[in-house]
């Protein structure tokens, strides 16, 4: 049985879908978060090509398929009380996967687009060793000028060398480049091991280049579970 949803707010309940080995069995997690107007369903449907079926799969489901109703760059408020509905999806997941006897450094989190960046700002805020943590077309949350600080954190290294992945075309209609590149920096500023890929007039979708990326990190974890 996956976890329950005890999140609150306007996501509370929600249930979450799983793929893989049950949760406690495997000793790798992948949370994958879905996109606008999307469900668990359609990013569980990349599982298969992460090329790790004896991982375990969490994808939770936003309230009407939405985690928040207007673009990541608008003001914060305005994205509320979804947004921190949202983030509280998130942060019970992952407390109940640790409950489970799973460490933080051995969960990856992934997203697609709305998902990619709603992942972003959570590890932002919650920032520590995580197994790794990849973005398909998203970037931090917030307008222009947002300044981001970590919650969770009282170290200048939050992210002790855990890989980040962002993935986006130079021309996504939702994502702008710019927030990408600066998502990025920020978390290689706090630590992250950061591998960046803008790709020229790919359409807002996942490429299998990123793919590949995103197994090469789930595959340097298995070998790191390995040895431990």
């Amino acid at each position: 049985m996956p976890p329950s949803n005890t999140a609150s707010g306007p996501h509370a309940g929600q249930p979450v879908l799983a793929w893989g080995e049950p949760l406690g069995k495997a000793p790798v997690v992948i949370i994958m978060i879905h996109g606008r107007g999307a469900g668990p369903e359609n990013i569980l449907e990349l599982a298969p090509a992460l090329g790790h079926p004896n991982a375990t799969y969490l994808a939770p489901r936003a309230a009407s398929n939405t985690w928040y109703p207007y673009s990541f760059m608008t003001e914060i408020a305005k994205n509320e009380p979804f947004l921190s509905s949202a983030l509280s999806v998130l942060r019970s997941l992952v407390s109940d996967i640790e409950s489970a006897g799973i460490r933080r450094d051995r969960i990856v989190m992934l997203g697609f687009s709305q998902g990619a960046c709603l992942t972003t700002e959570f590890a932002i805020r919650n920032a520590s060793r995580f197994g790794g943590l990849v973005a398909f077309s998203g970037g931090a949350i917030g307008p222009e000028g947002t300044t981001w600080a970590t919650e969770d954190t009282d170290t200048a290294n939050p992210f002790a060398d855990t890989p980040f992945f962002f993935g986006c075309s130079n021309v996504d209609p939702h994502i702008p480049e710019v927030r990408v590149r600066e998502s990025a920096e920020i978390a290689a500023r706090m630590g992250a091991k950061v591998t960046t890929r803008i790709y020229p007039g790919m359409g807002h979708v996942v490429n299998d280049d990123e793919i590949a990326h995103a197994r090469a990190i789930l595959e340097t974890l298995s070998l790191e579970v390995l040895r431990s």
